[in-house]
């Protein structure tokens, strides 16, 4: 039984996504339809390639996964079909796919070209169906498209080290629903360019001189419930993707805040890691 999972920035009100599990029960019966979000931002590339990197490795192999940001074909905007690590991908050449690339390298990408045998101008619910039923039925890439080499880059995907790694510059890449900040900075690599060496995390007029195993570790449990401070606090993890993250203890918007508002950070701002030697 195939498995094909939804990544969009349709949201749930309109027809959108509907329309396309339609579609896709039309073609494949017995498939099974997996959302992993429609609440990606209009058109943020970004955010998507960092939504559909940290979930498609819970998935078996040989699941297809469509996804629906910034999708509509243009000279510059065209469709492709990958195979990566035994998984189907399926979205526009426009970045998404770069930021699984830089950690596994595809097996092979087509660039779609079966858009003269579809009629519509919905390309996930005219052209992504089609393709992702052609691969649930055992179909090859190269049946759909045309082997190409490379994709498309997002720019700014991978953070600066300067020369003498006194210093790595990161950005903002996603935003979570608790307003805490995730950047590009990936643990591996950060603790390459660190060495041991002492540190300080710099985001915008806040510093932080401590990375924290979990968010409850802020918290000095010794200390009776009542008299605790704790919500609302600034703190730095690495997130359960190994992701660099700036965050508030129980962060809520609606009461304490969160780090993106109460620190003024959005996408694509800089966080800054100054290295020191002893």
């Amino acid at each position: 039984m195939a498995i094909i999972t939804l990544t969009t920035d349709f949201g749930m009100k309109a027809h959108f996504v509907g329309a396309v599990k339609g579609a896709l029960y039309s073609e494949i019966p017995n498939v099974t339809i997996v959302d992993i979000s429609h609440n990606i931002s209009p058109f943020n590339v970004l955010e998507a390639a960092y939504v559909i990197q940290n979930a498609f490795k819970s998935f078996a192999k040989g699941t297809i996964h469509v996804i629906g940001v910034d999708s509509e074909l243009n000279p510059e905007n065209k469709h492709i079909a990958m195979a990566l690590n035994g998984h189907f991908f399926i979205c526009a050449n426009n970045g998404i796919l770069s930021m699984i690339c830089t950690e596994i390298t595809p097996e092979h990408i087509v660039e779609i070209n079966i858009h003269n045998k579809v009629v519509g101008s919905f390309p996930v619910l005219d052209v992504f169906v089609k393709v992702a039923a052609h691969i649930a039925r055992g179909g090859t890439l190269e049946v759909i498209g045309k082997t190409i080499k490379e994709i498309k880059p997002i720019t700014n995907l991978m953070p600066f080290v300067s020369s003498d790694q006194s210093q790595l510059i990161g950005n903002v890449i996603f935003i979570d629903r608790y307003d805490n900040v995730i950047t590009n900075i990936k643990k591996r690599f950060f603790e390459t360019i660190q060495k041991g060496r002492r540190f300080e995390i710099l985001a915008r007029n806040h510093k932080f001189k401590k990375i924290y195993s979990q968010y409850s570790e802020i918290v000095d449990f010794s200390i009776p419930l009542k008299n605790r401070n704790d919500e609302g606090r600034g703190l730095v993890v690495f997130n359960s993707s190994d992701f660099l993250e700036i965050a508030m203890y129980k962060s809520n918007k609606a009461t304490v805040g969160g780090a993106s508002t109460l620190m003024g950070l959005e996408m694509m701002d800089s966080v800054t890691v100054q290295f020191f030697e002893d």
